[in-house]
């Protein structure tokens, strides 16, 4: 298996003189390099070089042996192609013949080539470090592409070996015309010349039908090698649009490309063998040319999408690739321009671009071509929208919902084509804003869009309605791409995002098959809100990728659950016990939510949510610090004790700075606690930050009703998400300590929701202006 591996390695070094016409991959090739590997490796290689004169006897013995080599295994091999071949490349080998130092020396390089690929080449034992996400279709499908290739190796044998046949039937039918004109003309000369000249007619007339069968099969199957080519192509983009909403995507061109350049050059040669034939066939010279436009039109990709919501004059860019790139006729420079059309103008792509478009400035670009990575691309850099103009507005349809797209198209000449082609291709829908505020909503239409479109869709029509399943899908995958993490969002944090955009937070059965609306995403406000779900799901996002990532991939935040879950699951944990909630009131909020004692008994419990922490909380104090500072929780549910846990976000203690100044520092205090600081002296160099209860709900431990069963430490999982290697914690996440019995029995009816005045305090929530100001007084 080694020795296989290294060969097929050593293939794409064999020299252009020699396999200028073989694709990479033909498997005879590799059989060569096989059958000849041992023998070449016994040859003293490194000894050659080309000021070496007195070499160069022992370099042609060396070179006509493997000529001879080449020539006795073509004999032996049954295959007619390959035999051909084989032979075809013992004869170009003998262009080395006035050279045979330089074909040595070759050889040499490519040897060490070999040993450099080899010695890079990862152990068999060792996984690889990254599994690139691969489709079904995505790779070169070789098999297909080696037998068009090697039949079309074949009609042009096919076309040589007639062409010997004809030059040989003129040459007898000339000597049997200047026998008959003899005075004394053998009987027996005369009919050896008849029938040696029926028998090369027949050959001739049998070869020449052969070779229509193989062209007839040569386009059939170049028909379908370009098939594929182009769904792998419409694979790609789509693939690309998904990439949107988080899916794995491949953005590698190169295959693609290397595919259709190989078809391009199948195509050429076939047109021709059909130029050379004597009696033209029309119906294949037609087909030829409907694939070539085809292939041409079709090679037009836009590599690096625009962004796909787009603020009216603000900069943006996009690049444009082209596949044939090297294919072009020079000369004339390719200039590709780009305007914006609407959905209607998407549909029917008959659009001829005007030289009077005002909308877009900087909305031309040159195809150039890129030796180092073999690309040719055409790069908008500085591209802006100057004015948009907007189609009439359906019912109560927003501007942040009508969609665009950026056209760009040109005029491509391939060489050995006169005709040039018209090529366009649309860039992937964006919607155009003229304010930021807008963003957001123009976001969640790209997204609905995306997530819900099919692939062969009208442009750009989406589902009205989609499943519950398929959006609880998009939302987790968005959410993972977007804060870059592993951690997925369970069954728990779903089943919450259910229950709030359908607004039935006590429905314990599935929503998988219930159906979600545009309206219900984006465009009506949550019951009691002034937002939409998308406008606060985006919040928590943005939240947990600005702030919280490692807190969220480490297993520390609860994340998305209802209060009466978080009752149900805290209902019976010592005081001090806390997890930490994405806020459901606010935008972009996390929260703490604690168990703590009652002032109506000491067998009460009341369960406490800190004012959640927005963005602009965390960036002046992290959420490790905040956790640190609050000394009313204590342990992290079901039982983590939290220095423990939180120990790797706190910040180091601040030192001494110079100058004679005393240091400050930023503390988080809950509630009328933060009463107690103008009385004391002593906390004055510290600046405090007060924070109130936003919500307290009593616990009565015995008013739950006996059905729901009591929380202890459950063993379910021996996965501890929270990634330290600490013996005491228990070995589940928060989320993995629900059962789903208490899933089911989240809604209760003996549990009591109804706040505690008592635990409300006037002081102003994150307000550290205030409280500075009573130290200030205080002094």
């Amino acid at each position: 298996m080694a020795q296989w591996n290294r060969i097929s390695q050593l293939i794409q070094y064999l020299p252009d003189q020699t396999m200028n016409d073989l694709y990479p991959s033909a498997t005879f090739a590799i059989e060569v390099r096989y059958f000849l590997s041992e023998w070449i490796e016994k040859q003293r290689w490194e000894e050659f070089a080309l000021e070496k004169v007195e070499q160069e006897a022992n370099a042609r013995s060396l070179l006509d042996e493997i000529i001879m080599l080449l020539q006795s295994f073509s004999q032996h091999n049954a295959n007619v192609v390959d035999k051909m071949k084989l032979m075809q490349i013992s004869r170009n080998m003998r262009m080395f013949q006035h050279q045979p130092l330089k074909f040595a020396v070759m050889v040499r390089d490519t040897l060490r080539k070999e040993r450099v690929l080899l010695g890079n080449m990862p152990q068999v034992n060792q996984p690889p470090q990254h599994q690139p996400h691969v489709t079904r279709e995505s790779a070169f499908p070789s098999t297909d592409v080696d037998h068009l290739v090697l039949k079309v190796l074949e009609v042009q044998d096919l076309r040589q070996n007639i062409h010997q046949v004809q030059e040989e039937l003129n040459w007898e039918r000339q000597n049997y015309e200047s026998l008959q004109g003899s005075m004394d003309p053998t009987v027996s000369e005369v009919s050896r010349l008849q029938k040696h000249i029926q028998q090369l007619e027949y050959n001739a007339s049998s070869m020449a039908t052969k070779r229509f069968q193989l062209l007839n099969e040569c386009v059939d199957c170049l028909d379908q090698c370009q098939a594929q080519l182009l769904n792998r192509l419409k694979a790609w983009r789509w693939e690309q649009y998904k990439a949107t909403i988080g899916h794995p995507f491949d953005d590698n061109l190169n295959v693609l490309q290397m595919w259709c350049e190989q078809l391009l050059g199948v195509n050429g040669k076939l047109r021709q063998e059909l130029m050379l034939i004597m009696e033209p066939i029309p119906e294949l010279q037609e087909r030829l040319r409907q694939l070539l436009q085809l292939l041409v039109q079709s090679s037009l990709v836009v590599d690096k999408q625009p962004p796909q919501v787009i603020k009216t004059q603000s900069k943006f860019s996009t690049t444009v690739r082209y596949l044939l790139g090297e294919k072009v006729a020079p000369g004339k420079p390719v200039v590709l321009k780009a305007q914006i059309i609407n959905e209607l103008q998407a549909r029917s792509l008959n659009i001829t671009p005007s030289d009077d478009v005002q909308a877009v400035i900087n909305n031309t670009a040159i195809l150039e071509h890129n030796t180092a990575t073999k690309s040719t691309c055409a790069t908008f850099r500085n591209m802006s929208i100057k004015k948009i103009k907007r189609a009439d507005r359906k019912g109560t349809e927003s501007v942040t919902e009508e969609k665009f797209a950026l056209l760009f198209s040109t005029e491509i000449t391939i060489t050995g084509c006169d005709t040039p082609y018209k090529v366009q291709m649309i860039s992937l829908p964006l919607v155009v804003i003229v304010h930021g505020s807008q963003d957001n909503n123009a976001l969640a239409t790209i997204i609905w869009d995306c997530a819900f479109s099919e692939p062969d869709r009208v442009p750009f029509v989406v589902p009205e309605r989609v499943p519950w399943k398929l959006m609880c899908n998009t939302l987790n995958s968005k959410f993972t791409s977007e804060v870059q993490t592993h951690h997925n969002l369970d069954h728990y944090n779903q089943h919450f995002l259910a229950q709030k955009i359908f607004d039935k937070p006590d429905f314990t059965d599935d929503f998988s098959n219930m159906m979600v609306s545009w309206a219900q995403f984006n465009k009506e406000v949550l019951p009691g809100r002034l937002f939409t779900f998308w406008q606060w799901f985006e919040g928590v996002m943005d939240l947990t990728k600005k702030h919280l990532r490692t807190y969220w991939s480490d297993g520390l935040i609860f994340g998305f659950i209802g209060k009466q879950h978080l009752h149900l699951i805290l209902k019976e944990r010592p005081n001090g016990t806390f997890l930490l909630r994405f806020s459901d009131s606010e935008i972009g909020g996390i929260t703490i939510a604690y168990v703590a004692a009652s002032e109506m008994g000491e067998h009460k419990q009341i369960i406490k949510n800190i004012q959640p922490f927005t963005k602009r909380d965390l960036d002046i104090r992290s959420l490790g610090d905040r956790i640190r500072d609050i000394n009313e929780i204590t342990s992290l549910y079901p039982d983590f004790p939290k220095h423990d846990v939180f120990k790797k976000y706190y910040s180091e203690p601040q030192t001494s700075s110079s100058g004679g100044y005393i240091p400050v520092s930023l503390h988080t205090k809950v509630g009328m606690e933060t009463g107690s600081v103008a009385a004391n002296s002593a906390s004055v160099a510290h600046r405090t930050e007060s924070l109130h209860n936003a919500a307290s709900y009593p616990v009565d431990a015995g008013s739950v009703a006996p059905c729901v069963p009591n929380l202890t430490h459950h063993a379910e999982s021996s996965h501890n998400s929270v990634g330290y290697p600490l013996p005491q914690f228990q070995q589940f996440t928060p989320q993995e300590a629900i059962t789903r019995e208490q899933m089911e029995t989240s809604n209760s009816s003996a549990v009591d929701f109804s706040p505690d005045p008592a635990v409300f305090s006037d002081v102003a929530t994150g307000d550290m202006e205030l409280v500075l100001n009573s130290f200030i007084n205080f002094s």
